[in-house]
């Protein structure tokens, strides 16, 4: 579990969120209005030779923005969260990079509930006292996020297992706020005008889709559902582990799991080469390999999320933001992708227009549009092995201030809905790739995952064997 904000005490974080609908709509679009004139005003002086003008707005208004997200707490700063999760290089990535570094602070340590109001919650979900169901439990939080925190334990029978607890108060709490349907949607408004180049979105379709997210982390049996869907699929996976669920030991606000040892990602960004290469890997496979085996998607791509093992082997232990896209949407990725790789330009353009990227009658030329693809898929298409720097997670970010071809295909795109997710796990994966500093054949593993090609790397072999083994689908294999 990753580190999170919450800032307050259990009992102060629910009484902090919980405000009425228009006060906690109001200072959203009260900021949406002083940024937009702001920025007009910057603009104005920047065009009369004040050179730093537009570079001092972007900064200010960073700051009050992080600062207004922090002090709303609730969804709105799980909001802020979804939006810092991975590095932009600032030169590439430009003012956006002044937000993101910016809305890092949502993501420093929590202050964890004390241990006499866990066992309280734990006690009151399961049943039991804490000392009938553990052998050993350690009244220290191994992570507290903004939900809930994770304690290490150990039953009876010898198992170590990792229990997570939520924080008394916060589902309620934060439902209140999913319940304002448009405070997610001004607020996806406002990140979007400090973008206005930025590709275009039906932003209550969008918001509903970030709200869907948010509602199934509070809700711990879906989540434990997810973990039981994950670990079966990657039962004997060669270099990825998932826990198992403790089902006697879980409920409505406490879930244990096996625990996977592993060390955390500060260390794992230090260790050599060749292992953060094989971390890589699983990491890659365990994301893009969703695509081709299962349509079940960990919507979450954050290295605090992960164990990483001695082994190259990778343990992934959150399951809270989980989506499970459509045949249509998964099918869609995959073409759209192939076809780029493939040079396939004509076949890429009619594709964009049946899942709803550009309009029929759009003036987008099919050169415009491959251009903007192929910036997405450039890890695959150079020359192999790829080495992953910054510009492989932020090409996306580069291309809403592009002034060229790629930024004029940006701005007559939209994302349909379905998609949103995908891109942050996209573009979130590929960010703890550039981290990691990790050389991998990223085309011998696109065409292994569509079962285009024979495996040739140790990795690919052993993935191709496993999924051979357990029967499931790669590439376009209907579900």
């Amino acid at each position: 579990m990753k580190d999170e904000t919450p800032g307050l005490g259990s009992a102060e974080r629910f009484e902090s969120v919980r405000a009425g609908r228009v006060r906690r709509t109001v200072p959203v679009v009260g900021f949406a209005a002083r940024a937009a004139g702001g920025r007009v005003v910057a603009g104005l002086r920047s065009r009369a030779g004040d050179t730093e003008a537009v570079d001092r707005f972007h900064d200010r208004t960073a700051q009050r923005y992080a600062n207004m997200l922090g002090h709303s707490k609730g969804v709105l700063m799980k909001a802020g969260q979804l939006l810092s999760t991975y590095d932009v290089d600032p030169d590439v990535g430009g003012p956006l990079a002044t937000y993101q570094a910016a809305l890092q602070r949502l993501q420093s340590d929590a202050p964890p509930m004390d241990f006499a109001t866990a066992r309280e919650v734990i006690e009151s979900d399961l049943g039991r006292p804490v000392e009938e169901m553990f052998v050993e439990f350690s009244s220290e939080p191994i992570a507290a996020a903004s939900i809930g925190q994770v304690h290490r334990a150990r039953l009876a029978d010898g198992r170590d297992v990792a229990v997570k607890v939520q924080y008394p108060g916060v589902a309620r709490a934060i439902r209140d706020d999913l319940a304002n349907t448009e405070l997610l949607a001004t607020f996806l408004k406002l990140g979007m005008s400090l973008t206005p180049r930025a590709m275009r979105t039906d932003q209550r379709s969008a918001a509903a889709e970030v709200a869907e997210r948010i509602a199934d982390e509070l809700d711990y049996r879906h989540e434990a559902r997810s973990i039981r869907r994950f670990a079966d699929l990657y039962r004997g996976h060669p270099f990825i582990r998932v826990p198992d669920v403790i089902d006697s030991h879980s409920g409505d606000l406490v879930i244990a799991m096996t625990f996977l040892d592993g060390v955390g990602w500060a260390q794992a960004r230090t260790a050599d080469q060749e292992l953060r290469n094989q971390w890589a890997t699983a990491i890659s496979y365990f994301g893009f390999g969703a695509y081709r085996h299962s349509n079940l998607f960990n919507a979450d791509p954050h290295p605090g999320n992960y164990r990483f093992g001695e082994d190259g082997t990778v343990g992934f232990v959150d399951f809270g933001c989980v989506k499970q896209f459509p045949e249509w949407v998964r099918r869609g990725i995959v073409t759209m992708f192939r076809a780029t790789c493939e040079g396939d330009r004509h076949e890429l353009y009619r594709l964009m227009i049946d899942h709803g990227f550009v309009a029929a009658d759009t003036d987008l030329s099919v050169d415009d549009a491959y251009q903007w693809w192929a910036m997405m898929a450039s890890s695959v298409n150079t020359e192999q092995p790829h080495t992953f720097v910054p510009a492989d997670s932020t090409g996306l970010v580069q291309s809403m201030f592009d002034d060229g071809p790629i930024g004029t295909a940006v701005r007559k795109m939209q994302i349909p809905s379905d998609y949103v997710m995908l891109a942050r796990i996209n573009l979130g994966i590929n960010a703890i790739l550039s981290e990691l500093g990790a050389t991998l054949d990223t085309r011998e593993q696109l065409d292994c995952l569509d079962g285009l090609g024979t495996p040739t790397t140790p990795a690919s072999r052993a993935h191709t064997a496993w999924a051979s083994r357990r029967g499931l689908p790669f590439g376009l294999t209907p579900r």
